[in-house]
């Protein structure tokens, strides 16, 4: 059962940064964050109620608290670095290096959890690596000069895959023994205090160096706090199928799997966007999935 969340995870997850690439055009990815939190927040709590998780809050431990308030701050800083950088970057070139936590992941998997990393599973990995290598390889095209002017983005989006993937082997620690849409919920008000703890900070920053601007201001155009809300929504749906997969599954497989919401995305951005791929990033795509694929192989 825990195969299938996984791969609705994987779908909802690929949607959601072709919609949040909709709502940060003009709107600041940190209050874009934060409003999307808000959204992710909501939708977790209901499905929490409707199973009735609420009732066993008073019986978690410490320890099951420290692990999911340690991956509730990673997945915020993985939040927010990732959609500074889908900001600014083109989404076939963000999302292949936040996706490359998945190695990382596999490695402490390895480490942390003592899940079994045989030599078929590097060589799947060594193949994963490859393909990421090749997608986020510079165009020698001229359309894509102004995305190279900044770089900024590439920055960001590693440390999204690093934060990324410390909040998968957290998480599974955390969710050990409670209820997945419960920890959800727990590890989403972290996130939620802060991701508006930033915009807090980040406003009060621009208004010492700018006196015209002052007080927390959060505007958006009504097109783009559209997109900001249903992104949030994929991305509730996304996160309960996941932690219910990772539940009951093992990291290095789930996390695989929910990678695989590269394809939706990649998918959806040429149709949205008209980002294409070159050869190279192509290749580098089949080989991903490939990697991808067979870790889920039974060797």
């Amino acid at each position: 059962m825990w195969i299938i969340f996984a791969f609705a995870s994987a779908f909802f997850a690929g949607i959601t940064s072709v919609l949040a690439k909709c709502g940060i055009k003009n709107t600041d990815s940190n209050t874009a964050t934060a409003i999307r939190t808000i959204i992710v927040l909501v939708f977790s709590i209901i499905m929490t109620a409707a199973t009735g998780s609420r009732l066993s809050l008073s019986s978690i431990g410490l320890k099951t608290w420290i692990f999911l308030a340690a991956s509730g701050i990673s997945t915020g800083a993985s939040w927010l670095c990732y959609f500074r950088a889908l900001q600014t970057g083109d989404i076939n070139k963000v999302v292949p290096i936040d996706k490359s936590s998945t190695i990382l992941t596999i490695v402490l998997a390895a480490i942390f959890l003592g899940e079994r990393l045989s030599l078929f599973k590097v060589l799947c990995t060594v193949l994963m690596a490859a393909g990421t290598f090749l997608m986020i390889r510079r165009k020698s095209s001229a359309d894509s000069a102004a995305t190279q002017e900044n770089k900024s983005w590439a920055v960001f989006a590693f440390l999204s895959a690093l934060f990324a993937a410390l909040t998968s082997i957290l998480g599974k620690i955390g969710v050990t023994g409670i209820d997945s849409n419960l920890g959800t919920t727990i590890r989403t008000s972290v996130v939620l205090v802060m991701a508006w703890l930033m915009v807090f900070i980040e406003r009060k920053y621009s208004s010492r160096h700018n006196p015209n601007e002052t007080g927390l201001s959060v505007t958006a155009s009504k097109r783009e706090f559209f997109f900001i809300c249903v992104s949030g929504i994929a991305t509730g749906a996304s996160w309960l199928c996941y932690f219910r997969a990772l539940q009951t599954g093992p990291a290095s497989a789930v996390v695989p799997i929910d990678k695989l919401s590269i394809l939706v995305t990649i998918a959806f951005s040429r149709i949205v966007f008209k980002e294409s791929l070159s050869k190279a990033a192509l290749t580098g795509l089949v080989l991903l999935t490939a990697g991808t694929l067979a870790m889920l192989l039974p060797l």
